[in-house]
């Protein structure tokens, strides 16, 4: 298996593998959903983990009536964003908790099941254990395992042999080496998914008590080899999943699914793949201008707040197209009280003046990353900034033709603060692993894509590529 300093060559790691199992289980997997009677409901740390679905709503709040009437509809399901990786620990514990309880009594009146999905980072970052731990306690289930899947292709994260691996150019580099295990707040040393159990849970979690489904297990033994391994689980245990393909996915949520019908239980957190396949939502092709219904003239609006390597590269390549004007935020005035309110007057009244003109504005924090240096700290930080970005799109008068957020916090912050949404339905995607909401009724600017952009999804040309396609044809 060919190596260099960056990793091994994903294809010839993935050649290496056995053949994926050879039956279409999606076909299957749709009939144990509907046998099963159990909505899925998401839990999204932030918005970016609707990447792989359609047609799906996404909720902002979660009242008892909010979702006793989700739990109603005909859809398979629906996602609550929690944009709890943007709180702290004790923060997203208590949310998590007062979600679940508030579950267990929706589905109570509305005489409902339901299965939970935590969803979060495919490149490990988030509250774990934690709020798992809450949610399970919110829930008042007693689980048979925590279910560890962070497999995303749209995102190309691969887990094999247990390690965790982000796809850089073709060549897979093992989690713990890429820039996302650099965070500030989320950050960590392990890049083998047992290890990295044992590492999150500061030692209560031990790597050798957490079950592994091998990519062998999948792809030789099949559904029946995988509901073996499931239903031979001690109560409590975590079970990390191989996979390098949707097929992988299709193979082990059947047998899940087999399982639970057994009256196993069992809690996800999980990447955007598995929800599709097992919720049984088939595959969509990207979406198309015409599926998008804009408006007929305008610019249109990006906000940009993630601070990855990555976002910068795609920021300079946007900020190179013709017709598009880039407004800096300074991020030092937006944290002193003496300076703020003129930085975002500044920048609202720039917009307006722009949008005014038809051209597509990029409105973007200075890239200098501030630290506090401590985690707390730096979510507070954090928290501030994005509040600067999505007070100045609540002052623009200006209604945009579309608008884009870049960065899983920036994306709820924008669409909750900024926007008001209260509800939205998930269109599909623009770009692999770039979802697109249609906003509701309720919202500022009804009816318009909002496209939410993962900070670390996407090549360099990504964000530029986004804005053309939404283009006046």
């Amino acid at each position: 298996m060919a190596k260099n300093q960056k990793g091994i060559i994903k294809e010839d790691l993935l050649r290496s593998l056995p053949p994926e199992w050879p039956q279409d289980l999606l076909p299957p997997i749709r009939k144990q959903v509907g046998a099963s009677g159990r909505k899925v409901v998401v839990l999204d740390d932030d918005p970016t983990g609707t990447q792989t679905v359609h047609n799906i709503p996404v909720l902002t709040e979660w009242s008892v009536e909010a979702l006793q009437r989700e739990l109603q509809d005909d859809f398979p399901a629906f996602y609550i964003l929690t944009n709890s990786r943007s709180l702290s620990l004790p923060a997203a514990q208590s949310l998590n908790t007062e979600i679940g309880r508030n579950l267990v009594e929706a589905g109570r009146k509305g005489s409902r099941s339901f299965a939970v999905v935590s969803r979060s980072d495919s490149t490990l970052r988030g509250h774990f254990p934690g709020e798992l731990e809450a949610l399970a306690t919110g829930l008042g289930e007693n689980f048979d395992a925590w279910i560890v899947f962070p497999f995303l292709l749209e995102g190309g994260r691969y887990t094999l042999g247990d390690t965790h691996y982000a796809d850089e150019g073709g060549r897979l580099i093992p989690s713990a080496e890429t820039e996302f295990a650099r965070d500030s707040v989320f950050g960590y040393r392990s890049s083998n998914l047992r290890e990295w159990v044992e590492e999150k849970s500061g030692g209560r979690i031990p790597s050798g008590s957490v079950l592994s489904i091998s990519i062998e297990d999948i792809r030789v033994g099949g559904p029946p080899c995988v509901l073996e391994r499931l239903t031979g689980l001690e109560r409590a245990k975590v079970c990390v999943v191989n996979a390098a393909g949707y097929r992988d996915v299709e193979v082990f949520v059947n047998a899940l699914l087999e399982a639970e019908a057994q009256g196993r239980r069992f809690l996800y957190r999980t990447a955007a793949s598995f929800v599709r396949v097992r919720a049984g939502i088939s595959p969509r092709g990207l979406l198309s201008f015409s599926d998008l219904h804009m408006p007929g003239g305008g610019g249109g609006l990006t906000v940009v707040g993630s601070y990855v390597p990555k976002t910068t590269r795609q920021l300079q390549k946007l900020a190179g197209l013709p017709r598009t004007a880039v407004i800096e935020m300074d991020v030092e005035k937006l944290l002193d009280d003496n300076r703020r309110e003129g930085e975002i007057d500044r920048a609202c009244r720039a917009a307006e003046t722009l949008l005014q003109g038809e051209k597509d504005v990029v409105i973007h924090t200075t890239r200098r990353l501030i630290n506090a240096g401590n985690a707390e700290g730096d979510l507070a930080i954090g928290r501030s900034v994005s509040d600067g970005l999505t007070t100045a799109l609540r002052r623009i008068a200006v209604k945009p033709r579309y608008v884009i957020a870049k960065g899983g916090i920036t994306a709820s912050d924008v669409a909750t603060k900024g926007l008001n949404v209260k509800r939205a339905l998930v269109l599909g995607q623009i770009l692999p692993g770039v979802p697109v909401w249609r906003l509701g009724h309720e919202s500022r600017y009804e009816g318009i894509p909002y496209v939410v952009f993962p900070g670390n999804v996407g090549s360099d040309e990504a964000l530029a590529e986004t804005v053309q396609a939404l283009r006046l044809r």
